[in-house]
């Protein structure tokens, strides 16, 4: 074959690889049109399957958290038991040795000593300072705990209102509350070992018959104390017997402090 006939063919082999090579071309620029004219950043919407949609969203990165102003978030409100002023080392919660033949749970209170005992066994107990009845209003006898309360309210009973009328009529739950965070009420009498927003008077002789602890300690004892515990007032012993009398029927007040304001005095207000 002549050279001319080989080039020939060679030119004509040649232009289907040049036509291959330009259709290539057009569809690789088609693609890049395609991508530049629609953003990587727009992704399909998926429909949310029925099980995604009960199930709750995915908290936020601890990063996104942390910018959230925290009035974002709707805290339940909480009444905390604030830490109360020192005590006394006599009168701090401990447990000591203690000889009672009275069955584990049974509360014993010493006036006289101002101590409050829990019984948790033959030979120890739990110890804790208390505040006791002020002259001519202690007691003694046996009661049983009726009910627990926590954060309970104050309605003063008539007798005391009688005594002092400034007292307010009744005083919601709460750390201002006389009765302190926790409350044990004593058979059916007016009674009650509860706590105190006035921690320096434990130790004290000082309300109207109540027995009254920190708050610290009154939450624990309410912890530890049952519904139908037995609960002994020991005698105690003073110089002049009309200043005790023994427990038979309700008692003639509910409990407040004994130095309780002037009613002209508005620069103090009224506890028990």
């Amino acid at each position: 074959m002549s050279k001319r006939a080989k080039c020939g063919k060679t030119e004509t082999l040649a232009l289907p690889v040049a036509g291959k090579v330009a259709v290539i071309a057009i569809a690789v620029a088609a693609l890049g049109y395609g991508l530049l004219s629609h953003p990587a950043s727009v992704q399909p919407v998926r429909k949310p399957s029925p099980r995604q949609v009960l199930l709750p969203p995915p908290p936020p990165p601890a990063r996104a958290r942390a910018s959230v102003p925290a009035s974002a978030f709707a805290a339940a409100p909480q009444v905390e038991i604030q830490k109360t002023a020192d005590v006394p080392g006599r009168l701090v919660r401990q447990v000591v040795d203690y000889i009672s033949h009275e069955a584990p749970g049974t509360v014993v209170i010493d006036t006289g000593n101002t101590f409050l005992y829990l019984v948790l066994n033959p030979r120890q107990a739990m110890r804790y300072g208390i505040g006791v009845g002020r002259e001519g209003f202690t007691w003694s006898g046996e009661q049983a705990v009726a009910r627990k309360t926590e954060w309970p309210d104050w309605r003063p009973p008539a007798d005391m209102l009688s005594r002092q009328p400034y007292l307010p009529r009744f005083m919601a739950g709460g750390p201002g509350n006389p009765l302190g965070a926790r409350a044990m009420y004593l058979g059916e009498t007016e009674y009650r070992i509860h706590g105190t927003n006035k921690p320096d008077t434990i130790g004290k002789r000082v309300s109207s018959g109540c027995i009254r602890l920190t708050n610290e300690d009154v939450a624990d004892l309410y912890e530890r104390v049952k519904i139908g515990a037995k609960v002994i007032v020991l005698p105690v012993t003073l110089p002049n017997p009309a200043t005790h009398r023994p427990l038979q029927g309700p008692p003639a007040g509910a409990d407040a402090t004994l130095h309780l304001p002037d009613p002209a005095s508005p620069a103090n207000r009224p506890s028990t």
